[in-house]
């Protein structure tokens, strides 16, 4: 909420504040003559401001004013603040003062964690900024955005003189941020920088993250092949567990004594600011098989004592760091135990719920069962499950409709390490399954996993502030991003040198995350605001830029949104370790038999026939290829909007490219340099996917058809597909190494000129078949399925009118209805927000202009919201989704009713 420049009368402020004023330190003499500097005012005795995080934010802030030249003094109280220009008052909002400002602001901070306030008062001859919070890190929020207003202006003081009257509140009550250690080479650096921590700390808090979790143990799923084992059964590498001899005999104990001095040294600069302190121990398994390169073993482990030896160095861990507040486990069978070994988890936890104090059990769900959860919840502990968003990937902001058929759960479960997850609870490997029922006695955070976005800059403010509003979706707790950089280096393909991936040694940032600096402010300010202001997140590209800021901005917003539309129509696996849209391994359109990594994809296992990650609002190729050539329509998302899509956000993005490529300053430096290149590939990216997706579509048309007309049409699309590859590929040339690495697979490394051979060779493969093609020019259909395919969509416009009801009584029928204009048929999509189901589909009664249908009783039964969407078929034959996505794909395309 942003209310505007508040202008106070200096002697009405006084008379408002009476004694109040008084107490505070504020006097007439308090606005004598105007001079250069800042004054901070705070109060000792507010214990908000004497807090720890209130103390750190307030040096911060003159910090940043002193860096700037600018002169600070500090005092208690207002009256002692001489003749500085501006007064910065740091207050708690239920103090006096800031109580007192607040109501001659008439506004008000809210009584909910991490609100902040910023009131501006005073008159020409001194300014007074009020920051305030209701607790310390609401606090923190406040003097932090001040600091960041300094060091992004090019006159600090006239610009927070200029700063207006403002309240917030999170959005999401968890925003979280995950680095993880995946590499010995690559990881080792960073993790043990003292002068890197405190500023990346710095960056996280500004940006208005909670909180920060570091992950270990995540570098392999399954410990077979092991090579890079550092860190991979955590423990060792940090403690020595009074009685058991369980050691790693290639890690020198004081190297062991330093890893657990640098965690706890990570740890206090963490908590200092204010943010949650979390550590993920993702594996648990300690004998690597079939790994007789590994760099590092355990010993001193065996069944017998495996779980008291976990539980144990669990206790001890929490004893030693006791800033950390959570505990991140993997309990599925990629932990290394099995499935279904509940009495080991049982003997884990004890050790988390003997700790002495709170410490929050957050599990990664996938394979989750009642029992497992029944054993997080006995310890007493708060418990928090992290489903995937989207799989592992990030696809576009909402949560699916519906999973794609190779995830909903079977009829059995599978003997083995991932007996359940690979079974009856497999729909829980990608999404958040059956965790949000309106009982339930866990948080539930979605966490992004880095398949979509690894190496390239993000940063679009509209799909943002619609990604902040799903992951409040049915009472959602809010996110955890897993950096960009997560995986680099993952599984022994670690590569001393830049960490970002540059051949050019210019570009290089001193600490990799500096590069992705401004993705992190769009996701923290909108996952805590998301009316947040363009021009806030503008700040320091606005320094950096200067007048170009505003295309680069824009340059970069809409190529952010083609590969989460690319990850969202078309998903030939559902995990990052087989799926890189950003270095896309060709999938073919023929070549059934070698389909590289995309083993969960349908069968056969071809480009056309890889499902949608929402297979219920988006059709896949082949599937709208065969509603061409029938004329049925679905009313789905077709391959060929989508192409227009990404097209079109590509167009964009490279016209505001060349605003700023004439406008902006500073073009030589490597902050322009980094986000020019990555705006440039991912135009290329959604160049080549657009023309891929039709040729897709136009071959399809040929398999059925068997006409040479689409044939040499799909052939012409996948040859602009090419051109668009072959274009980034130049770009990205000298720029990025040969050996871009986030695996030791060919399809997890190497460079986008790598991919070129396989697409090449697809092209022939289809050239091939020419000379069994039919007639050249193609029948009437096949033409006007080309004319379909090859010109700018046109989706069925629908006039149509729904209210959703506000709620729905359990164990009553819930009366839908529509008024739908020119319409043939309507059908109601409905089923619980639970993705192990299928929708029901039904035929809604006409009843003149309105068409009407009811969910049953029986079906309301449940614990889950309802979620639903229409099907509206008009009276031309076209078809659509209502509500589907408006004008622009960032809203949620279906209805959810929670129960009253």
């Amino acid at each position: 909420m942003r209310i505007g420049d508040a202008k106070w009368d200096r002697r009405r402020f006084l008379k408002v504040l009476g004694t109040t004023a008084a107490a505070a330190g504020f006097s007439e003499k308090t606005f004598g003559e105007a001079a250069a500097g800042v004054c901070l005012v705070a109060d000792s005795q507010d214990e908000i401001v004497a807090s720890r995080p209130g103390a750190w934010a307030l040096e911060r802030l003159m910090q940043a004013l002193t860096a700037r030249g600018v002169a600070v003094t500090r005092v208690a109280r207002v009256e002692d603040a001489g003749s500085a220009s501006l007064c910065v008052v740091a207050a708690g909002s239920a103090s006096a003062v800031a109580v007192s400002m607040l109501h001659e602001a008439k506004v008000s901070v809210a009584a909910a964690p991490e609100a902040l306030g910023i009131v501006a008062g005073g008159d020409r001859e001194k300014r007074v900024l009020l920051a305030c919070g209701h607790d310390a890190l609401g606090l923190v929020y406040a003097l932090t955005e001040l600091a960041d207003v300094v060091e992004c202006a090019a006159d600090a003081v006239a610009t927070l003189e200029a700063v207006e009257t403002t309240v917030e509140r999170p959005a999401n009550a968890v925003r979280s941020m995950m680095r993880s250690f995946c590499s010995d080479v690559e990881d080792k650096p960073w993790f043990n920088d003292r002068e890197m921590w405190p500023l990346y700390f710095n960056m996280l808090v500004t940006q208005r993250f909670n909180r920060f979790n570091l992950a270990f143990g995540i570098g392999y799923d399954f410990i077979r092949h092991v090579t890079d084992a550092y860190f991979e059964f955590t423990y060792p590498f940090l403690l020595k567990v009074p009685g058991y001899d369980v050691r790693v005999p290639q890690l020198a104990d004081a190297e062991r004594e330093s890893n657990l001095a640098m965690l706890k040294y990570i740890a206090v600069e963490c908590v200092k600011r204010g943010l949650e302190f979390h550590v993920g121990l993702w594996m648990h398994g300690y004998e690597w098989i079939e790994s007789p390169h590994a760099n590092y073993t355990i010993e001193g482990l065996d069944k017998t004592t495996h779980g008291p030896y976990c539980r144990d160095a669990v206790r001890m861990l929490l004893k030693e760091v006791p800033e950390i507040s959570g505990l991140t486990f993997r309990i599925h069978g990629e932990s290394g135990v099995q499935e279904g070994s509940f009495d080991f988890w049982k003997t884990v936890f004890d050790g988390v719920a003997t700790c002495g104090r709170t410490v929050a059990i957050d599990m990664h769900p996938k394979g989750m069962t009642a029992e497992m959860t029944e054993i997080a919840i006995a310890t007493r502990q708060p418990v928090t499950m992290s489903p995937k968003y989207w799989g592992e990937h990030m696809g576009m902001p909402y949560h699916q409709a519906d999973i794609r058929q190779l995830e909903k759960p079977k009829a059995e479960n599978k003997v083995g390490l991932m007996a359940l997850s690979e079974g009856t609870r497999s729909f829980l490997r990608y999404g958040y399954g059956d965790l949000l029922r309106e009982d339930r006695r866990w948080k539930v955070v979605h966490r992004i996993w880095p398949g979509t976005q690894r190496i390239l800059m993000w940063g679009d403010p509209e799909f943002a502030a619609a990604y902040s509003r799903a992951f409040q979706f049915c009472g959602s707790d809010g996110v955890e991003i897993m950096e960009p950089l997560t995986f680099k280096g993952r599984r022994g393909s670690g590569i001393a040198g830049s960490r970002c991936g540059y051949a050019d040694a210019n570009l290089n940032p001193r600490w990799d995350w500096e590069k992705f600096e401004y993705s992190t402010r769009v996701w923290g300010r909108m996952l805590y605001d998301p009316e947040t202001k363009p021009e806030v997140l503008r700040r320091p590209l606005q320094r950096q830029f200067g007048k170009g800021a505003e295309a680069m901005q824009t340059a970069l917003a809409n190529v952010s949104r083609i590969l989460p539309i690319v990850t969202t129509a078309h998903a030939p696996s559902a995990g990052n370790n087989m799926y890189w849209p950003e270095m896309y391994w060709n999938q073919s359109m023929v070549d059934a038999e070698h389909y590289g990594p995309y083993g969960d994809a349908l069968e056969p296992r071809v480009f056309g026939n890889a499902s949608p990650f929402d297979p219920a609002m988006f059709c896949s190729i082949n599937e709208y290829a065969e509603e061409l050539l029938s004329g049925d329509s679905s009313g789905k998302y077709t391959p060929v909007e989508v192409a227009q899509w990404i097209e079109d956000f590509a167009a964009t993005g490279r016209r505001a490219l060349a605003a700023a490529n004439t406008t902006a300053t500073g073009r030589d430096l490597a902050a322009y340099r980094r986000m020019r290149v990555d705006v440039e590939i991912q135009a290329g990216l959604g160049e080549f996917f657009g023309a891929k997706f039709r040729s897709g579509v136009l071959f399809h048309l040929y398999e059925v058809s068997k006409e040479r007309a689409a044939l040499e049409a799909s052939i012409v699309q996948y040859k602009k597909a090419r051109e668009a590859w072959a274009a980034l590929v130049k770009v990205a040339a000298g720029v990025y190494v040969s050996d871009v690495t986030v695996g030791e697979q060919n399809y997890l490394r190497g460079h986008w000129a790598d991919r070129m051979p396989a697409i090449d060779k697809d092209i022939a493969a289809l050239g091939a078949m020419l000379d069994s093609g039919g007639s050249g020019e193609g029948s009437p259909k096949i033409r006007a399925a080309l004319e379909t395919v090859l010109k700018r969509p046109q989706r069925a416009r629908l006039t149509v009118r729904h209210a959703t009801p506000e709620r729905f009584t359990r164990g009553d029928a819930l009366a839908l209805e529509i008024a739908a204009e020119d319409t043939a048929e309507v059908r109601l999509h409905y089923r619980h927000v639970d993705q192990a189901e299928n929708h029901v589909a039904i035929a809604m009664e006409r009843r003149g202009l309105k068409y009407v249908a009811s969910i049953p009783a029986e079906y309301t039964k449940t614990e889950f919201p309802l979620q639903y969407f229409f099907e509206v078929h008009g009276s031309d034959g076209k078809a659509g989704l209502y509500p589907g996505f408006m004008s622009e794909p960032i809203n949620q395309p279906y209805f959810v009713v929670r129960g009253a």
